[in-house]
C-alpha cells in the first residue's frame, strides 16, 4: 500500500477520501475482515497445565516413591508419602501460576491500540471503536492520537509519529501525502504511511486505514508472539540430569539389595520395608521445593536491586548468559534528546544560537518539563539554562507568524516582534540548506558579508559534529523594520545570518561503560541491536566501548542479503546491529543461540518483544517499557539501567552456585546413606545399621532445613570473575562427581565404622551409634558444603544465619530422639556412653575437617603449580 498512488491505493480499497465509506459498507466490512483486533493464544485449561507439570521426571519419581512408601508399608510410612505429595501440590502450584506469563504479551499488545478513533464515514466525522475500523475507513489523526491501524497518509499539516516503540527511532517521524515509495523500503522509512500501534506528536492528517487486526504490522509481531514456543531453561533441562541419574541408581540399588537379601534368606516384608526407606531416603523429594524457594529468594534479592522477575527459573538462565542483545534506544542510551555541543563562527554567539533556536520551535512547557518534538524540546531546555525561559521569551518577542518545517526544504521559520521595534526572523533547520539561504555571517561586531572560506569553516564544523554522531541544526536570523509581507517560506527565507550550529544526541548511559566492562570481564558479549542509522548506532557503542577493534557493524539491508546458515557462521563477528526490524532481531537472537550461546535480550519497545521472547532471557525496561515488552519479558528492569542487568547476571549466577551446593549436600548424603545399606546388606552383619523408620526420619532431619540454608548463601566475592557455563555443560561435571562420590563414600564409610564400634557392646548400641553418626556428619558436613572452594573459615562460621539455624533445629531434633526415652523407644534407640558420644562425634566431624583440608589442598596446588604447568601463561 505504500508503493502506489494515492488515486490506485484509494481505488484498490473502494473507498473516498471525501465520503468516506458508507455505514452499511461498513458493516458489511467488519463481518468479511473481522475486528481490529488482535488474536489471542489458545489457553491451557487448569487440569492440563497441572497435567503438564506432572510430567516432569523429577515429580513422576516422587510419586512413585510415595505410593511405595503408602502401600507397600501398610500405610505405616503414611507421612513420609504425606509429606513427598505436599511438596509435589507445592511446586505445582508455583509452576502452573508461573505460566500464566505467556500470555500477557498478547494481552498487552491488545490494549495497546487506541479505544476509539475518528473516522468519516457517509461523509460525516463520527468517533467509533477502534475495534470497528476496517480497511478502507477515512480516519482523522491529531497530535496526542495513538494510531489505530496501518494506513496510507492522504493529506497532512506537519504530521509527525514516534515510531520508537515499532521502528527503534528515536525521532518523531515526519510523515508526507503523494507518491509511492519503492518496494524494497524499510519499515522505518515508509513516510507516506502511519503504523498500527504508535502515536501522532505533532500536526494533523487524514489517512485511509489499509490493514487491520492481525494484518497490521503489529499483528505480524502478535503472530510471532502467537507461533513461538518456549525452550527449556538451562535449570530445567539439568534438573532433569538429577531425576535420571537418581532414578536409575535408586532402581539398581534396591533391585541388588532385594535380590541379595533372596538369596541370603532374609524376611520378604523387612526386606521392602527397607528397600521403600533407602528409596525415598536416597531420592531428595525437598530438591524441587528447595530450588523453587532458593529461586523465590533470589527474586527477591534481585527486586531489591530494581530487578523483577516474572519466571523463577529464568534467575538462573541469566545466570549463565554469554550474550547479551540491547536495544539502543531507552536501553544504552536515555532517550532523550540533549545539546551537547554549540558551535558559532564568532566566540561568545551561542547564547544568541539557543535563543534562536527555542523562538524557532513550538516545545511548551507542560507539568514535567518541556513537551513537544525532542530535538526542539533539547534546544528549548538549553536555551532555559542559559536564562531564555520559553514563556519569557514568547512575552518579549511575542510570535507574528512562522513557515512550518517542511521535510523537503528542511527547514522552519518563525517571525517575532522586537521589544524595540521591527521584527526578527528565526530559522533553523539541516545546516546545508540553512547556510545556503545566507549572506551574512554573525561576528563579534554584528552581521558581515559572508565569505567562501566562512562557508568551508562552516561545513568542516557541521562534519565535524556530525562525525561525533551528533544531530546538527543550523540557526540562523534577518532582522528588519518592517514586518515582511508574507509569512511564506520564501519570503522569511533570505537574507539571513547565520549564527552557529546545535549539535544533539540521544546520549548514552553514564552507568552503562562501567557495566558494559564488566560483562566483557564476566566473559558476557555484549552486543547493540538498534532500528537507527548504523553510523550512529557505531559511535554511541563506541563510547560505551562495545564496539572494539575488529569488530563489525551490519544493517537491515545486509541482513536481508546474509542467509540465515550465513548469519549463524558469521554472528560473532558483528557487535552492532542498525536499522534492523523485529524480524531481524529473533534472527540475529537465533544465530547466536546457534553457535551455542545462552542469549538475554533487553529492550523497551513493541519491536523487541518477538526477540524478547525469542531469546533465553528476555529482559524489558520498565520505565520506557512498552507493556508488550514487559508481557514477553521474564524479568523487567524497574530502573531501566543497564547496570542492572549486570548485577541480575551475578545474582543469577550465585543462585546456580546455591542450587548447586544444595544438590552437592543432598547426593553426597544420599550416597553414604546408599552405601551404608547396600555394604551391610551384602557384607555378614548380623542385622541392618538403620531401621525404616530411621532412615524415614534422618531423611525429614537432614534433606530439608540444612539444604535450604545452603539455598540462602550471599553471592560468592569471585562469582563475576569466572566466564559463563555453556548451554550444555552438565551439572554433574567431572570434578563434581568426583566430590560426590568421594564425600558420599567418606559418609558411609564412618557410618559403618560406628556401626562396627558398636557392635562390641550389642547391635542396640551399634544400631544407635551409627544412626546417630550419620545424623550428625550430614549436619556438619553441610557447613563445608557452602563453598565449593572457598575455606568455611574465610566465609566465616556464622556469616549464614539460615545455616547456624538450620544447624541448631537438626541437633534438636535428633537429640530429642536420642535423649528422650519415649523416642528412643519409637525410634528403636539406646542411651549411648560417654565414651560413645566421643566416637560418634569425633567420627561426625570427619567429613567437615576432611573437606575442608582438601579444600586447601586445591587452593595450594592452584598457588604452587607443578613445573609443566608453569609454561603456560596466566593470561590465556
Amino acid at each position: 500500500m505504500y508503493t502506489g498512488t494515492i488515486q490506485k491505493v484509494l481505488e484498490s480499497l473502494e473507498s473516498d477520501q471525501e465520503q468516506g465509506l458508507s455505514l452499511q459498507e461498513g458493516e458489511r466490512r467488519l463481518e468479511k475482515y473481522g475486528e481490529n483486533r488482535l488474536e489471542q493464544a489458545k489457553q491451557k485449561g487448569l487440569l492440563r497445565q497441572v497435567f503438564g507439570q506432572l510430567k516432569d521426571p523429577m515429580i513422576l519419581v516422587l510419586l512413585a516413591a510415595a505410593g511405595l512408601s503408602f502401600f507397600v508399608g501398610g500405610g505405616r510410612d503414611w507421612l513420609d508419602a504425606a509429606i513427598i505429595l505436599l511438596i509435589v501440590v507445592f511446586n505445582t502450584v508455583i509452576s502452573v501460576s508461573q505460566e500464566d506469563n505467556a500470555r500477557k504479551a498478547l494481552e498487552a499488545l491488545g490494549k495497546l491500540a487506541a479505544p476509539r478513533a475518528t473516522v468519516i464515514r457517509g461523509g460525516l466525522e463520527r468517533q467509533v471503536e477502534s475495534t470497528q475500523l476496517v480497511p478502507g475507513d477515512i480516519l482523522l489523526l491529531q497530535a496526542g492520537d495513538y494510531v489505530p491501524a496501518d494506513g496510507r497518509v492522504l493529506w497532512q499539516a506537519n504530521l509527525q509519529a514516534d515510531e520508537s516503540a515499532m521502528t527503534g527511532e528515536s525521532l518523531p517521524v515526519h510523515k508526507q501525502s503523494g507518491g509511492g515509495l519503492a518496494q524494497d523500503v524499510p519499515l522505518a522509512e515508509r513516510r507516506n504511511m502511519v503504523i498500527g500501534g504508535t502515536m501522532i506528536t505533532g500536526g494533523r492528517g487524514k489517512v485511509v486505514v489499509t490493514a487491520t487486526g492481525m494484518k497490521t504490522e503489529m499483528g505480524k509481531i502478535a503472530g510471532l508472539l502467537l507461533h513461538q514456543s518456549q525452550g527449556e531453561t538451562p535449570l530445567q533441562r539439568r534438573m532433569g540430569e538429577v531425576s535420571k541419574v537418581l532414578s536409575l541408581i535408586c532402581l539398581g540399588v534396591c533391585a541388588v539389595m532385594f535380590g541379595v537379601g533372596m538369596l541370603q534368606h532374609r524376611d520378604i516384608l523387612d526386606l521392602f520395608l527397607t528397600a521403600v526407606a533407602l528409596a525415598v531416603a536416597a531420592i531428595p523429594e525437598g530438591l524441587p521445593a528447595i530450588v523453587t524457594i532458593v529461586l523465590a529468594v533470589g527474586v527477591g534479592r534481585m527486586a531489591k536491586r530494581n530487578a523483577i522477575i516474572k519466571r523463577l527459573p529464568a534467575v538462573e538462565t541469566l545466570g549463565c548468559a554469554s550474550v547479551i542483545c540491547s536495544d539502543k534506544t531507552g536501553t544504552l542510551t536515555k532517550n532523550q534528546m540533549t545539546v551537547l555541543e554549540v558551535w558559532t563562527p564568532a566566540p561568545g554567539q551561542s547564547r544568541q544560537a539557543l535563543m534562536l533556536g527555542a523562538l524557532c520551535g513550538d516545545a511548551k512547557e507542560g507539568p514535567g518539563g518541556y513537551l513537544g518534538d525532542p530535538t526542539e524540546v533539547a534546544i528549548t531546555q538549553k536555551a532555559a539554562w542559559e536564562g531564555f525561559e520559553k514563556a519569557q521569551l514568547e512575552r518579549d518577542m511575542p510570535r507574528r507568524g512562522e513557515a512550518p518545517f517542511d521535510p523537503v526544504r528542511k527547514r522552519m521559520a518563525t517571525c517575532h516582534d522586537r521589544p524595540a521595534g521591527g521584527v526578527l526572523i528565526a530559522v533553523k533547520g539541516a545546516p546545508e540548506g540553512v547556510l545556503a539561504r545566507c549572506t551574512q555571517v554573525m561576528s563579534l561586531q554584528g552581521p558581515r558579508p559572508i565569505t567562501e572560506r566562512d562557508r568551508q569553516r562552516i561545513t568542516q564544523a557541521n562534519g565535524e559534529l556530525a562525525g561525533q554522531a551528533l544531530r546538527v541544526l543550523a540557526v540562523a536570523q534577518r532582522e528588519q523594520n518592517a514586518p515582511p509581507k508574507s509569512m511564506a517560506a520564501e519570503a522569511l527565507e533570505q537574507d539571513l545570518t547565520f549564527v552557529g550550529l546545535i549539535g544533539m544526541m540521544d546520549p548514552p548511559r553514564a552507568e552503562v561503560r562501567d557495566a558494559v566492562d564488566r560483562c566483557a570481564a564476566a566473559g558476557v558479549r555484549p552486543v547493540m541491536i538498534t532500528g537507527d542509522h548504523k553510523d550512529t548506532a557505531v559511535a554511541i557503542a563506541r563510547q560505551l566501548n562495545l564496539f572494539r577493534p575488529g569488530d563489525k557493524a551490519i544493517d537491515g539491508a545486509g541482513l536481508d542479503f546474509l542467509p540465515q546458515e550465513s548469519l549463524e557462521e558469521e554472528i560473532e563477528q558483528f557487535s552492532v546491529y542498525a536499522r534492523v526490524t523485529p524480524e531481524h532481531k529473533t534472527r540475529i537472537v537465533r544465530a547466536w543461540q546457534k553457535k551455542g550461546h545462552v542469549v538475554a535480550m533487553t529492550g523497551d519497545g513493541v519491536n523487541d518483544a518477538p526477540a524478547l521472547k525469542a531469546a533465553d532471557i528476555g529482559c524489558a525496561m520498565g520505565k520506557t517499557g512498552t507493556d508488550v515488552a514487559k508481557g514477553a519479558a521474564d524479568m523487567i528492569l524497574t530502573d531501566d539501567n543497564f547496570a542492572t542487568v549486570v548485577a541480575a547476571v551475578e545474582q543469577g549466577r550465585g543462585i546456580y552456585a546455591n542450587i548447586r551446593k544444595a544438590i552437592h549436600y543432598l547426593l553426597s548424603c544420599n550416597i553414604g546413606e546408599i552405601l551404608t545399606i547396600f555394604l551391610a546388606t551384602v557384607l555378614p552383619f548380623p542385622h541392618a545399621p538403620l531401621s525404616p523408620v530411621q532412615l524415614l526420619w534422618l531423611n525429614l532431619v537432614t534433606d530439608s532445613l540444612p539444604a535450604l540454608a545452603l539455598g540462602m548463601e550471599p553471592v560468592e566475592e569471585d562469582v563475576m570473575d569466572k566466564p559463563p557455563r555453556g548451554k550444555k555443560e552438565p551439572l554433574f561435571t567431572k570434578a563434581f562427581s568426583r566430590r560426590l562420590v568421594w564425600q558420599g563414600v567418606l559418609v558411609g564409610g564412618i557410618t559403618l565404622l560406628a556401626y562396627g564400634l558398636g557392635l562390641r557392646q550389642g547391635c542396640a548400641v551399634a544400631n544407635t551409634m551409627a544412626f546417630a553418626t550419620l545424623t550428625l556428619s550430614q549436619l556438619f558436613h553441610a557447613f563445608d558444603a557452602r563453598s565449593e572452594e572457598t575455606a568455611l573459615l574465610h566465609l566465616g562460621i556464622f556469616s549464614n544465619p539460615a545455616m547456624n539455624k538450620a544447624f541448631l533445629a537438626g541437633l534438636l531434633l535428633q537429640g530429642a530422639v536420642l535423649l528422650i526415652p519415649p523416642l528412643q523407644g519409637a525410634f528403636s534407640v539406646v542411651s549411648m556412653t560417654g565414651a560413645q558420644w566421643g566416637m560418634v562425634l569425633g567420627l561426625a566431624l570427619t567429613p567437615l575437617v576432611v573437606c575442608e583440608s582438601e579444600k586447601a589442598l586445591r587452593r595450594t596446588r592452584r598457588k604452587h603449580p607443578v613445573c609443566e604447568e608453569r609454561k603456560t601463561p596466566a593470561y590465556r
